[in-house]
C-alpha cells in the first residue's frame, strides 16, 4: 500500500466539471481581472468567517504584508511573531518596512507562547502577529489582555494561512478571521481552502481598513487610473475566485474529515518513541505533526512502508541563512525542538480506514 501525503486530485474530482464550467464561463466573457467572481467570492468568505468584510489578494504573504501597510505605522515598527512559522510571516514585515521580533512557541503546542509575549513588547512594539500554525489556534484572548496593559497602540494582525474554518481556542462558534483587526489568509493549492494557484484573502471587521485595503491591493486604486496612493499588484484573479467559490461549499465537510482522522490518530498512535502535538480545540488540523527525537529512522521507516510525509518547518525563524545573522545570541527552545524532530504525516480528508489503520501499524511498529 502507497499512502500520499495529500492528493488534491482526488479531493476535488467531483467538483471538476462544476470547476470547468465555471473557467469556460470566465473565458467566455473574458472577465480576468477583478472580474464579478471575486467580489462573489470576498462576501462568501466573510459570510463564512462571521466578519464584515473580505479583501482579495495574490497570495498569503502579500495578504501579510498589504495588511501592515494598511496600518501605516512608523518605519522600523516592531512586529512580533512566533519563532515557528513558514518564512513569509517575517519576510513580510521586512517588505513593510518593519522590523521583525521572535517569541517562543508553547511546549508541546505549535503556537506562540503567550507568557512570553509580554517579554518583549517595548515602547517600539505596534503589532503583534499570532500564527495559527497546523490549524490550531492561537489564544488572541490572551494577547488582548496582554496588549491593555500597555500605554500605546498595539495591533493584532494573525496569520491564519493554516486555518481556514478553525474556531477561535476560546470560542468555537466564533472562526478565525472574524476575532483580530486584520485577519490574513493564503489559499495556497495545498490549503485547507486552495486555489489551483496562488492566491490569498484578507478580512476585517473595520471599513477603514476595508477601503484602504482595497486600493492597496490595486495599485493604490479604486477607479482606473486614479491612483491615491502607493499600492502593490496584488489582485486576486478571476480564474481562481470561480474555483474558490466552488471549493469554499465543502470546507466544513473536509474540516470535520479531518477532525476525525485527528481523533483516530490521537487514539490509536501508542508508541514511547512518538510525541503527540496539542491542537486547540475545533482546530481544522491542516497539518497533524509529531515529534520524534530519531527523525532520520522514522524517515527510513515510513519510506520503505511508503508513506509520504513532510516538514513543517524543517528550520526555525532564527534559523533560517537569511536571519541566523540577526537572531545569532538568540535561542528558541521549544520552536528549535519542533523543527529538529518535527514531522507532517498524512491528514487527507479523504483517507480511509484501512489507509488509517495502515499508517498507524506503521508508526506503532517503528
Amino acid at each position: 500500500m502507497k499512502i500520499k501525503f495529500f492528493d488534491l486530485y482526488k479531493q476535488d474530482k467531483k467538483d471538476h466539471p462544476k470547476i470547468i464550467q465555471a473557467i469556460k464561463r470566465i473565458i467566455k466573457k473574458g472577465d480576468y481581472i477583478l472580474g464579478k467572481e471575486i467580489g462573489i467570492f470576498e462576501k462568501n468568505f466573510s459570510k463564512f468567517v462571521g466578519c464584515k468584510y473580505a479583501v482579495g489578494c495574490a497570495n498569503g504573504t502579500d495578504a501579510l504584508t498589504i495588511a501592515l501597510k494598511c496600518l501605516q505605522i512608523k518605519k522600523n515598527s516592531e512586529v512580533i511573531i512566533p519563532a515557528m512559522t513558514y518564512c513569509s510571516t517575517a519576510f513580510s514585515i521586512l517588505s513593510a518596512g518593519l522590523k521583525p521580533v521572535l517569541v517562543d512557541i508553547k511546549k508541546n503546542e505549535p503556537v506562540i507562547d503567550t507568557d512570553e509575549i509580554i517579554k518583549k513588547i517595548t515602547k517600539n512594539t505596534r503589532v503583534i502577529m499570532p500564527v495559527h500554525l497546523y490549524g490550531s489556534a492561537a489564544n488572541i484572548d490572551e494577547i488582548k489582555k496582554i496588549i491593555k496593559k500597555f500605554k500605546q497602540k498595539i495591533y493584532i494582525i494573525d496569520d491564519c494561512s493554516q486555518a481556514h474554518g478553525a474556531s477561535d481556542a476560546n470560542n468555537v462558534k466564533k472562526k478565525i478571521g472574524n476575532i483580530s483587526d486584520i485577519s490574513c489568509f493564503s489559499l495556497y493549492p495545498g490549503k485547507n481552502l486552495g486555489a489551483y494557484g496562488d492566491a490569498g484573502i484578507i478580512t476585517t471587521n473595520s471599513k477603514k481598513y476595508y477601503k484602504y485595503l482595497r486600493k492597496i491591493r490595486n495599485l493604490g486604486s479604486e477607479k482606473k487610473f486614479f491612483h491615491e496612493i502607493v499600492g502593490y499588484n496584488s489582485r486576486l484573479d478571476t480564474l481562481q475566485a470561480s474555483i474558490l467559490n466552488i471549493k469554499l461549499k465543502k470546507l466544513d465537510k473536509l474540516n470535520k474529515k479531518r477532525r476525525i482522522i485527528a481523533e483516530f490518530y490521537n487514539k490509536n498512535i501508542v508508541n514511547k518513541k512518538i510525541q503527540k502535538l496539542s491542537y486547540s480545540q475545533n482546530s481544522v488540523y491542516h497539518q497533524y505533526v509529531i515529534i520524534v527525537k530519531k527523525r532520520n529512522e522514522l524517515i527510513k521507516h515510513l519510506n520503505k512502508n511508503k508513506i509520504e510525509f513532510g516538514f513543517h518547518y524543517p528550520f526555525s525563524i532564527n534559523q533560517l541563512k537569511v536571519f541566523k545573522k540577526k537572531f545569532r545570541l538568540d535561542k528558541f527552545k521549544n520552536a528549535e525542538t519542533l523543527a529538529r524532530h518535527g514531522i507532517s504525516i498524512p491528514i487527507d480528508p479523504n483517507l480511509n480506514i484501512a489507509q488509517l489503520q495502515y499508517i498507524v501499524n506503521v508508526l506503532n511498529s517503528f
